[in-house]
């Protein structure tokens, strides 16, 4: 069946274009998408405005569009296996995390079912009998969903969920290094009924697809999920037609240790904050700024650890931990473990493709930590989405809040401390959009999403997740009309 997906029809590429798939684990292709052209994505933004404007979609009854994302839901969960299989072929990420992911998405499609449900319209009282003013909320209008390739399913659906909750039409383009989830996400979509043209689908590299989601006086908005480069372009690209734009751009997050932390907890969450799915996960907790008095013996805990984790197949269940995406992104890794060893940072472990035998096809790189580094280096700074620590210490508090924001990003920190007013006050005081305290990573479709700095602009998740695919309205109504005699000639 062809890939595209176009007003309600599935199609091929209008040139007949297609893109490998590569395994991450093989690193040989296992299938082949269609690949859109410019034009098939200037289609899909025509389908998604006419849905819009002499559509139904956006007048639908709130009830009925509630229907639809809790059926979504349901599909998900009797689909569950064949899409974690699918998710896990695609990024190298272990079964264990896709089923995860699948379990996530169905939560953010319940949420968002419950949540279009709440009546956010209010009454203004103005002063005045004869006036009755209301504030509504309309969908913004048609929508460029764009996903990265770290967690493919779970990005587009924290999209698309509040997105046709809310009302609007919508194009989505996943990455083109990990399209399979979303193909078979919007399958999902038109069974449960969503109408032709308010779903729309393009695969595609952002050089070909992208301007016409990105630039095209008929998109109202723009949701982008990735890196801080191609999310100015579009921001820049917005700023001309004025449009709406949301994006999330990574970020360098921090770990902050306290000496009163139990020990062995401490090593766990910063194994797992690090080197969950290989480190390319936007919210990672790739710095680790640590108390002096206990640094040696923490930071020697977690590379024992980190020595011990298994790198395998996805597919494996015994494996902890897959391959990297790509032959391309592991090189990018590669070059900043080069450049970390050039700046001066000790290296610990790893830093180098593991030797096993079973491991020699994929794309694998070995869990990696420097210590002795500081904010003058660029792999403290920049983000190295990879499996990828460095250790940071710190004397005092106050040193380590002014560590934990000295970066250009917020996306995500944590803090780990006994203390439990002090965990509270470095909490208020991280410029962060997410903060843990005593642990780190998790997250529930009722708590919005978000960064601050480079990290991004808007929100995800909870009830501004829906606010930003909504736009208000004053309508201000008069009872009893007269004339006003402003102008008495």
């Amino acid at each position: 069946m062809p890939d595209l997906f176009i007003d309600g029809s599935w199609r091929a590429s209008g040139d007949g274009g297609t893109r490998d798939v590569i395994d991450p684990f093989t690193g040989q292709a296992f299938t082949a998408v269609d690949e859109a052209t410019a034009d098939d994505a200037a289609a899909a933004v025509a389908a998604a405005r006419r849905a819009f404007d002499d559509g139904a979609w956006p007048s639908t009854p709130v009830d009925d569009r509630s229907k639809i994302l809790r059926r979504t839901a349901e599909l998900l969960e009797r689909d569950k296996e064949e899409i974690a299989h699918t998710e896990t072929l695609d990024t190298g990420k272990t079964l264990a995390e896709s089923r995860i992911d699948v379990d996530d998405v169905a939560a953010v499609f319940r949420y968002y079912a419950d949540e279009v449900l709440v009546d956010v319209d209010r009454t203004v009282d103005v002063g005045r009998d004869d006036v009755v003013s209301r504030v509504v909320h309309a969908p913004v209008g048609v929508c460029s969903l764009i996903a990265p390739w770290n967690y493919p399913l779970l990005q587009i659906a924290w999209k698309v969920a509040p997105a046709l909750g809310a009302g609007c039409t919508t194009v989505l383009k996943p990455s083109e290094v990990t399209p399979l989830s979303t193909v078979h996400l919007v399958r999902l979509l038109a069974e449960a009924g969503v109408p032709d043209g308010v779903v729309n689908l393009v695969l595609g590299g952002g050089p070909t697809v992208g301007p016409a989601l990105t630039e095209h006086d008929d998109v109202d908005l723009v949701s982008f999920t990735g890196g801080l480069a191609t999310g100015q372009r579009i921001l820049r690209a917005g700023a001309e037609s004025v449009k709406r734009v949301t994006v999330e751009l990574g970020g360098k997050n921090p770990h902050v240790v306290f000496a009163d932390a139990d020990l062995a907890t401490a090593v766990d969450l910063v194994l797992t904050g690090a080197f969950l799915h290989s480190g390319q996960v936007c919210s990672a907790g790739t710095r680790l700024i640590v108390e002096e008095s206990i640094a040696d013996e923490l930071v020697a805990g977690v590379v024992e650890r980190a020595r011990r984790i298994r790198l395998g197949s996805g597919l494996d269940p015994s494996s902890e931990s897959g391959p990297l995406v790509s032959a391309a992104h592991r090189e990018k890794v590669e070059g900043y473990v080069a450049l970390g060893l050039a700046e001066g940072a000790r290296l610990l472990t790893g830093g180098k493709r593991p030797a096993a035998e079973h491991l020699q096809t994929g794309f694998f790189y070995e869990p990696t930590v420097f210590d002795g580094c500081d904010r003058s280096m660029r792999i403290v700074q920049e983000e190295t989405f990879g499996p990828i620590l460095t250790v940071e210490r710190f004397r005092t508090e106050a040193e380590a809040v002014a560590l934990a924001n000295d970066t250009a990003y917020g996306l995500a920190g944590g803090v780990q401390t006994a203390d439990v007013a002090r965990g509270e006050r470095v909490a208020a005081a991280l410029r962060h959009g997410t903060v843990w305290i005593n642990d780190f990573g998790p997250y529930v479709p009722q708590a919005e999403w978000g960064g601050w700095g480079r990290s991004g602009n808007g929100r995800e998740l909870g009830p501004e997740g829906l606010a930003e695919y909504r736009q208000s309205k004053h309508v201000w109504r008069n009872a009893a009309p007269k004339p006003a005699d402003w102008f008495t000639g």
